[in-house]
């Protein structure tokens, strides 16, 4: 049933099937029943590790799964060939502009498969401007035979994705199957290039020397999983003529640190039309992050900024809040898991309040925010009402928090589809307030208040509001992870029954709101 909804998703013309071209059925049907297995594969693993829990977890990361790689294979486009290439001579249908060799298992290709998949590229007039290689391993004989058709074909090539194309290959081969490709596609004139999951480091960036060096017309640039190390950083600086077209821009999973952020910090420099720019997972420090939070300064463009998972602390925030004002198309912003504290987010909130109202995504897990910068996030949130993804995970609200936060969600944000409050310390009032909040946002999709210290009765509360809303008790995240009989580190117990019975839910907290402004309850 499962493959016949996301075949039928699939092959359904839609915004995707406009930029990408529409997959037929047949092809679909092979796309879905693959991300299926795969999907269910990932939340096995998931709920194997989690034996104790009541399966919620696994399932939601089973239709993240999914729908990802939904979205990955809609991104892609219908798939020109297959293991079983066309002959030289076959007709090519109107548009075929995309040669996908990705599809299918991960496997290792030698030079007789190699001419036969690329075979398409040597039909004459043809009009391919697309190539994707991903998934597929080239050796060096495979490398070879594929050489003299890309540089046939170099010229009229636009995209390339050549993404985790030589794993599992020794190091010497792997380094010069890329000098191999690199020399066949010198002098084309791409927008999109994708190196990543090719664990470069160094070696591996110049290797590609030959190509990168005579690219000066990029728009999207993907270097990503591939242990960009400092001396990594500096080569990409260097051999890259010219970056003034990016408009993305991402280099997720690195070992960039404080080092290379200099040198990243230099390609943003020089990077005016970035709208999408992602650094996250590079173990970027203060120093680093300091340097790269100035250099976005330049990229007066940005609509996309992620630079989560980084360690960049008070410095990085303070440098950061100073450049965010400069930015005013930013639509979404991921920095969880920076370090940040109180501090650091209440500059940072400060500047968003007056220069990025349109925000509709915000993410701020994992800093160690507390209760004392929830009023200066409350008046910040008050001022987003085109939020859409509110992320504010792993952090110390507890009820004091949780209630002010709630509160300045409450009227209006219209648009709020998803709220993860999840693992904050709070407890009964706090998570009515946060369910009162979202029960009759039209739309709203997802609250998680997993994670926390809501005692049986408080989920019994929070069960009713929601019910008694518009949205019903469907949006309610998975509880597995909730502890009814834990308590805030610092020994702060739940508000009394007559306090946890008040309506408005605001008790003795009402000294915390008196600086929210934000509609009392009818």
């Amino acid at each position: 049933m499962l493959v016949e909804r996301m075949t039928k998703n699939l092959s359904t013309e839609s915004i995707f099937s406009h930029k990408y071209g529409l997959l037929g059925k047949e092809e679909a049907h092979e796309n879905a029943e693959r991300i299926e297995q795969l999907g269910f594969t990932s939340a096995d693993e998931h709920f194997n590790k989690e034996p104790d829990g009541d399966g919620g977890s696994a399932v939601q990361l089973y239709a993240k799964e999914t729908s990802r790689m939904m979205l990955e294979v809609l991104k892609k486009g219908p798939r020109t060939t297959g293991s079983e290439a066309p002959e030289a001579d076959t007709s090519l249908e109107p548009g075929d502009t995309i040669l996908d060799i990705s599809g299918g298992k991960r496997a290792f290709i030698e030079a007789d498969e190699a001419k036969g998949l690329l075979s398409p590229l040597t039909i004459p007039g043809n009009s391919y401007k697309r190539i994707c290689f991903s998934n597929r391993s080239f050796g060096v004989g495979a490398a070879n035979a594929a050489a003299p058709i890309l540089q046939s074909v170099k010229s009229q090539l636009t995209e390339v994705d050549v993404s985790d194309f030589v794993a599992g290959r020794p190091e010497d081969e792997a380094l010069d199957v890329m000098r191999i490709f690199s020399k066949a596609l010198e002098g084309s004139v791409l927008t999109y290039l994708n190196i990543s999951d090719n664990a470069l480091g160094e070696k591996g960036v110049r290797a590609f020397s030959e190509l990168l060096k005579s690219q000066e017309n990029l728009e999207e640039f993907y270097v990503m999983n591939d242990g960009i190390s400092e001396d990594a950083a500096k080569a990409l600086s260097e051999l890259i003529p010219s970056t003034d077209r990016l408009k993305v821009l991402h280099f997720h999973n690195n070992m960039t640190g404080d080092e290379g952020a200099v040198y990243v910090a230099e390609m943003v420099k020089s990077s005016p039309n970035l709208d999408s720019f992602r650094c996250s997972a590079t173990r970027i420090g203060s120093d680093g992050g300091v340097a790269l939070s100035e250099a976005l300064g330049t990229c007066t463009h940005l609509k996309r900024l992620d630079l989560r998972d980084n360690l960049f602390g008070l410095d990085a925030g303070i440098a950061l809040s100073k450049t965010l004002p400069k930015l005013p198309d930013l639509v979404e912003l991921y920095l969880s898991d920076l370090n940040l504290e109180n501090e650091g987010t209440v500059a940072i909130v400060n500047a968003l309040k007056q220069s990025a109202p349109q925000l509709e995504v915000l993410e701020l897990a994992g800093n160690e925010i507390n209760a004392k910068a929830a009023p200066a996030l409350a008046e910040c949130l008050t001022a987003m009402q085109s939020l859409k993804k509110l992320t504010l995970a792993e952090n110390e609200l507890k009820d004091d928090g949780a209630v002010i936060i709630a509160k300045s969600l409450e009227a209006g944000h219209t648009d709020l589809k998803e709220l993860d409050v999840s693992t904050n310390m709070f407890q009964r009032a706090g998570a009515r307030c946060f369910a009162r909040a979202v029960a009759n946002k039209p739309g709203f999709m997802q609250l998680n208040i997993n994670g926390n210290f809501i005692s049986d009765e408080g989920i019994d509360e929070v069960k009713e509001i929601l019910k008694a809303g518009k949205n019903s008790l469907d949006i309610l995240g998975s509880l597995d992870e909730n502890d009814p009989e834990g308590e805030p580190d610092d020994g702060d117990e739940e508000e009394d029954d007559e306090d946890a019975k008040d309506d408005d839910g605001e008790g003795v907290l009402d000294s915390k709101l008196q600086n929210v402004q934000v509609e009392d309850d009818d």
